[in-house]
C-alpha cells in the first residue's frame, strides 16, 4: 500500500475504533445491566468466518460469517479484512460508518473483497502477502486464511483493498462490489 494512502489507513483505524463504540450493548439502570431484549455482540466463538477465492477474478475474495449461537447477536456491518503484516484494513464500499448488524441465530451474511482496486498502479508495486485475516467485529482476533487456500500460491496481491458490507446473499455481495467498482477492478469514484 502506498504512503499517500496513510490518511486512508488512519481513517480506517478511527473508523474501527468508532465501531467498537457502535457495537456497545445499551445499558439500563444504575447497576448498568443490559436492557431487556437488547442484542449483545457476537462472541468470537459464536461465529464462523470463511473466505474463498472468486472463480471470476483472482483479486476478489468471497467472505461469509455464520452465527452458530442459538440466539441473535450483533456483528459489525463491515467485515474487518487485513492483509498479512501490512497496516490498515480493506475500506468499505459504499463508505459508511461502522455500526452493528443483527445476525439471527444460525444465519449467514456474505461480503466480497477486492484486494487490488487499481490494477494499473498495482502491477509494479503491489505487495503479495501470505495470509489474509477476516473478523466479524474489529476487536475480534479473526481467522487467518493462507494464500494457498485462497487460490494464490505465490501470495495474495494487495493494493488499496475495498470490501462490501455484509449482505444477505453471496450473489448480492458480488452485485454490490460490481456496482461500487467499474471496469477491471477500478474504483468507481
Amino acid at each position: 500500500m502506498r504512503a499517500r494512502h496513510v490518511t486512508r489507513h488512519a481513517a480506517a483505524a478511527v473508523t474501527a475504533a468508532l465501531a467498537l463504540t457502535a457495537l456497545a450493548v445499551p445499558t439500563a439502570g444504575a447497576a448498568g445491566s443490559a436492557a431487556p431484549g437488547a442484542l449483545t455482540r457476537c462472541g468470537e466463538n459464536d461465529v464462523t468466518v470463511r473466505a474463498e477465492p472468486s472463480e471470476d477474478n483472482a483479486d476478489i475474495l468471497k467472505l461469509s460469517v455464520r452465527n452458530d449461537s442459538p440466539k441473535a447477536c450483533l456483528v459489525d456491518r463491515v467485515p474487518t479484512v487485513t492483509y498479512g503484516e501490512l497496516d490498515g484494513a480493506a475500506l468499505p464500499l459504499p463508505t459508511v460508518p461502522h455500526a452493528g448488524r443483527t445476525l439471527a441465530a444460525h444465519d449467514t451474511a456474505y461480503a466480497a473483497v477486492l484486494s487490488v482496486s487499481d490494477p494499473e498502479d498495482a502491477k509494479d508495486e503491489a505487495p503479495a502477502v501470505m495470509y489474509v485475516t477476516i473478523a466479524a467485529i474489529p476487536d475480534h482476533q479473526g481467522r487467518s486464511f493462507q494464500a494457498l487456500t485462497l487460490g494464490s500460491p505465490t501470495g495474495v496481491r494487495v493494493w488499496e483493498p475495498v470490501t462490501t458490507l455484509w449482505q444477505p446473499s453471496a450473489s448480492h455481495a458480488q452485485q454490490v462490489l460490481e456496482k461500487e467498482t467499474t471496469g477491471r477492478g477500478t474504483l468507481a469514484v
